[in-house]
């Protein structure tokens, strides 16, 4: 019993494992067997096709006749007896004569056969020359376009199997092509989406639909810390009978395209990111607004956890001393991450002022007004950069890799620092970033300069005004008082609104509102003038027709100044106020039994106008009504019209009987909105 051939790779040959090829197919080699006489002894189906004779017209014709041409058969004869004598075989190529009369070269392989007898015959195996040298071209071409190509180029077997790789391949992924051969795809480790790459080659070799231009991204065992790009085409091969023979993939290494392609984007991206920066850093003249307002936007375009400090003495706008190595006090303004994170608990909590010692890094950054840039964070950098250990702790279980703090200065002064903290991205900070942060720090440390300094001027202009205004009791004689000033919540300064209750001969009291046109401490400051000058014109016990006229005078002296202002005195012996108005909002009178309405007053003309007569006003009160008097900016607003306001103002006076001040914070909460751009003066009067 015979032992079955064993195939390369250990398994048993059977008929059927191995389908048959079509390359001799293509190549139509015949065979023929001569004699030792010369004459045809075997023919091939292919050496009929070849030669154009069939078995019958060529079997037991002599060879050299049928096919040479006479001035060739000399030749033919002395290599034939060549052979024969000596077995020594012969290759070469030579014409022989086809039966159509045409001369055409053909490839032979001669070779001495010998029986069992002793008897000896030439074999010949012949295929068209032209034919022959065009594969051997093919595959000369194949070869140098393999070897020589620099894109990545690889044959894989149905099971995807490496048949071979040219040496770019092996550049490309580092393995030798020795030990690519037999390997699987996914051994060779080069592309991270290898189940999706798999899947597009098994698609390929079922259908024979070529996938061309795959993107594919990922570090390759050769250069683990860089990011590679590649551009993956796949193709089936066949045989010319249309067996599947496997499939050919290309590599084309497209890394430089994709990063410069990644540095565009990132381009983009930065001038989007200070483009929306512009219309979105410094909405407000608010510091904490605006730092809050910085870190919203670096997160997370910029960076995973984001702190805005600034300095105290700064923010106190206390001149800022040489730099020094010492410790700095910061006031934490804004703290923003990106995601749920423990590094939020290490950073402080804005409203808290913290003192950092001279090695911690933002220190450092307020002290050169530099950049400090640490893109890998290690053990040694995170005390420099945490408030104490336990911080520390907190940012290295948080995961930060890469860190950066740019100062924030605004005309030449250091205010504060931009804190920057990378977790989750996994790229570390470079040096565009270091310019990108730099570009926002620049842009919001000027809004938080004209904030600071906008609010210092508010502050104090705010402090002069309430000072202006009186501290009276909120009892007078028959009347029961209360009062509010509220600054503009959304202009950039203060304004001259006030109020006054004097107290006259006779338990008499004088009410006024009045508003100065204009903002800051100039309009505060007139306010003051008019409020003393108001005062002492009330204590002459005059007509409130004769007051005004006596503060328009006053007030015409005033350059570029228009007041409003209502004045009225209530007698709480008649029970009657007599009021008079230089184009003041007209007052309301609400009170139980009769529905709340504005009082009908001739509306006059403001102060500083000048030659304008005021009249004066009679109105009954009867007991528990409400007098309300204020400013303008209670009721106006530039989206609706005033008579719309005035009547909702009349609609929060329906419940007369609550007290004073629920009604003053009704008034005040209902009707006034956080953009309102002036401020408001309330005096309300209840009769008792």
């Amino acid at each position: 019993m015979t032992a079955e051939p064993i195939l390369p790779d250990g398994s048993a040959y059977r008929p059927d494992t191995l389908p048959p090829t079509g390359l001799l197919d293509v190549l139509s080699v015949s065979a023929m067997v001569v004699d030792a006489e010369g004459r045809i002894v075997f023919w091939t189906p292919q050496a009929e096709e070849l030669f154009g004779y069939t078995a019958q017209e060529a079997l037991g014709r002599y060879a050299a006749r049928l096919l040479i041409r006479p001035e060739h058969l000399q030749s033919v004869v002395r290599l034939f007896a060549e052979v024969l004598e000596t077995g020594r075989s012969w290759a070469g190529a030579f014409p022989i004569r086809h039966k159509d009369g045409s001369s055409r070269l053909m490839e032979f392989r001669n070779m001495r056969l010998q029986d069992d007898l002793g008897d000896v015959y030439a074999l010949g195996i012949a295929a068209d020359h032209n034919l022959l040298q065009r594969v051997e071209t093919d595959l000369a071409l194949c070869e140098r376009l393999i070897n020589q190509s620099p894109i990545g180029l690889a044959l894989l077997d149905p099971e995807l199997h490496y048949l071979l790789v040219n040496p770019a391949l092996e550049r490309i992924d580092g393995i030798p092509a020795e030990e690519h051969v037999g390997r699987r795809l996914r051994e060779a480790r080069l592309l991270p989406d290898i189940d999706t790459v798999e899947s597009a080659l098994r698609q390929v070799l079922t259908t024979g639909t070529p996938l061309l231009d795959q993107y594919h991204v990922g570090r390759p065992p050769t250069d683990p810390d860089h990011e590679h790009a590649w551009s993956l085409s796949f193709y089936r091969l066949e045989d010319p009978g249309g067996r599947v023979l496997g499939a050919a993939a290309s590599v084309v290494d497209v890394t430089e395209r994709h990063r410069a392609a990644a540095e565009a984007d990132r381009a983009r991206r930065r001038l989007a990111l200070i483009a929306e920066a512009s219309t979105r850093v410094g909405t407000t003249l608010e510091v904490d607004r605006t730092a809050h307002e910085l870190a919203e936007i670096a997160v997370p375009q910029l960076a995973d956890v984001v702190a805005v400090d600034i300095l105290d003495s700064a923010l106190a706008l206390r001149r800022s001393r040489r730099p020094d190595n010492g410790p700095e006090l910061f006031r934490a303004l804004a703290l923003k991450a990106a995601h749920p994170t423990v590094a939020l608990r290490a950073a402080d909590a804005p409203g808290d002022v913290t003192a950092y010692d001279g090695d911690r890094l933002v220190t450092l950054c307020v002290h050169t007004g530099r950049p400090v840039l640490v893109q890998h964070v290690g053990e040694q950098d995170i005390p420099r950069i945490a408030r104490d250990a336990e911080a520390g702790a907190l940012l290295a279980q948080a995961g930060v890799h890469s860190y950066l703090a740019v100062p924030l200065i605004a005309h030449g002064e250091v205010l504060g620092a931009l804190d920057l903290k990378r977790t989750r991205n996994p790229l570390p900070f470079d040096e565009d970033d270091v310019i990108l942060a730099g570009e926002l720090a620049g842009r919001a440390a000027v809004a938080i300069d004209n904030a600071r300094w906008f609010q210092s001027v508010r502050n104090t202009a705010l402090t002069l005004q309430r000072s202006l205004l009186p501290d009276h009791a909120p009892h007078h004689t028959g009347l029961e008082l209360a009062s509010r000033y509220q600054p503009a919540q959304a202009t950039s300064e203060v304004g001259g609104d006030w109020y006054d209750v004097i107290p006259l001969t006779d338990d008499k009291t004088a009410l006024v509102v009045g508003d100065v046109m204009g903002n800051g401490i100039d309009a505060a400051a007139t306010m003051g003038r008019l409020r003393t000058a108001t005062c002492a014109y009330a204590d002459l016990d005059l007509d409130p027709g004769a007051v005004l006229r006596h503060l328009d005078k006053i007030t015409c002296d005033l350059e570029h100044y228009i007041v409003t202002c209502l004045y009225a005195v209530y007698d709480p012996r008649t029970r009657q106020c007599r009021v008079a108005n230089a184009g003041h909002m007209p007052p309301a009178l609400a009170g139980p039994g009769h529905d709340a309405r504005l009082l009908d007053l001739p509306p006059g003309a403001p102060l500083g106008v000048g030659g304008i007569a005021f009249e004066t006003t009679t109105v009954e009160l009867a007991p528990a009504d409400l007098l309300v008097l204020y400013t303008d900016g209670l009721v106006e607003t530039r989206q609706h019209p005033i008579d719309d306001r005035l009547a909702v103002l009349l609609t929060f006076l329906d419940q007369p009987d609550r007290p004073l001040e629920e009604i003053c914070d009704l008034l005040l909460h209902g009707l006034r909105h956080p953009d309102d751009h002036d401020d408001v003066a309330l005096l309300i009067a209840r009769t008792a």
